[in-house]
């Protein structure tokens, strides 16, 4: 007698899960969209949202606020995806001279070929731009790393997360002004030598 009541529960845990689906997937998806720049991480974070939620419904574990609930979990697999992604180092990026021409970080930098000195200075300098970044407050960081490595315009960045061009411009500037502060320095040690 216990085996039919069993499935209709199941049955009818399914139909809820597929109404919750159907209303917070919008929803969850742009959620997800605005803080991801790539479609299909995005869609893979949203499947894997669902996912837990189909899974926590079969362990029978109690979610009092499914809508909090989902959008919580979103935002720890959101973490997780930047925390698993390979940050690109400044010796991958390139830049534009005067002449529009794509130069390399590695142009600008001394020649490892040219003696131990010139790998020493371009050491310290690589890891000082690299600390300098990682000392900006994340949303500056997000910016000046996403126009400058990435090569993507403001419209595109605020298109995505919601925010103004002016504000994100205003991030960038914050972040080359800090950057230039950190490093001037290190400039003033090696030019003085």
């Amino acid at each position: 007698m216990d085996e039919p009541s069993s499935i209709t529960s199941m049955t009818e845990q399914d139909r809820q899960i597929s109404e919750i689906i159907a209303e917070e997937r919008s929803r969850l998806h742009n959620f997800i969209r605005r803080r991801v720049p790539d479609p299909s991480d995005a869609e893979d974070i949203v499947q894997e949202v669902f996912y837990e939620l189909v899974e926590a419904n079969r362990l029978l574990m109690p979610i009092e606020h499914v809508t909090g609930w989902l959008f919580r979990v979103a935002r720890n697999r959101i973490t997780d995806l930047f925390r698993k992604k390979k940050p690109e180092t400044f010796s991958d990026a390139a830049v534009e001279d005067e002449d529009g021409e794509l130069l390399q970080l590695e142009d600008l930098l001394p020649s490892p070929d040219a003696g131990p000195e010139a790998i020493y200075v371009r050491n310290v300098l690589l890891e000082e731009l690299e600390l300098a970044v990682e000392e900006l407050p994340e949303e500056q960081r997000e910016v000046l790393v996403a126009h400058e490595l990435e090569g993507r315009s403001f419209k595109e960045m605020a298109a995505e997360s919601g925010v103004s061009v002016n504000t994100l411009l205003s991030r960038k500037r914050y972040a080359v002004l800090h950057l230039r502060e950190r490093l001037q320095s290190i400039y003033d040690e090696f030019t003085k030598a």
